[in-house]
């Protein structure tokens, strides 16, 4: 299997697979991911360079989103001096489940953060989603808080504020890497 950048092409794609992972994860009885993402946020993160595609020939096992921005409001001033890069919306197709490609991303995800420099490769997962929660503990993360309030409209419950963080380091993650190498990190 191969990791590449998304490109614009993949923008109805992306957004059918992020389709597909709701209802599943509806099926489990969580409404994370129930709400339909904008495209043209997800253009942009594209456009950025910040979303990947694993694909195994034409298909897309996988997707994983590593930006070296935070999402507002969620870690403190002293961690954000930290340098780390952002892990979203992991996912795997339902074709390619139980064959760990989720620990695989985030282990590429690791590696790749640490090349740019970082200490941290962190995270925030949806509070009422214990499953997940559990995942990215068997994950090798390490819960550091859940934030309840302060979501973007006025202030409000926040849906996506459980958080944790991982140390980078190199790792064995078996894909075939065709990005670029990442930047350095700033000090």
């Amino acid at each position: 299997m191969k990791i590449a950048n998304a490109t614009p092409a993949d923008l109805d794609h992306l957004l059918a697979f992020r389709q597909e992972a709701a209802a599943w994860i509806s099926r489990l009885g969580s409404d994370q991911w129930s709400r339909p993402y904008p495209a043209d946020r997800l253009l942009k993160t594209i456009e950025q360079g910040t979303v990947f595609m694993l694909r195994d020939g034409e298909v897309t096992a996988g997707t994983i989103t590593l930006t070296p921005e935070a999402e507002e409001g969620l870690w403190t001033e002293e961690e954000l001096t930290e340098p780390s890069l952002f892990v979203n919306k992991l996912t795997v197709s339902r074709d390619y489940a139980g064959q760990n490609l989720g620990g695989r991303l985030l282990d590429w995800a690791g590696d790749r953060a640490y090349r740019a420099g970082a200490k941290w490769i962190r995270l925030d997962a949806w509070t009422s989603n214990k499953p997940l929660q559990r995942y990215y503990l068997e994950q090798g993360f390490q819960h550091v808080r859940t934030v309840l309030h302060g979501g973007a409209v006025n202030g409000g419950p926040r849906v996506s504020g459980w958080l944790a963080q991982r140390l980078t380091r190199e790792a064995v993650h078996g894909f075939t890497d065709r990005t670029a190498s990442p930047q350095p990190m700033s000090a």
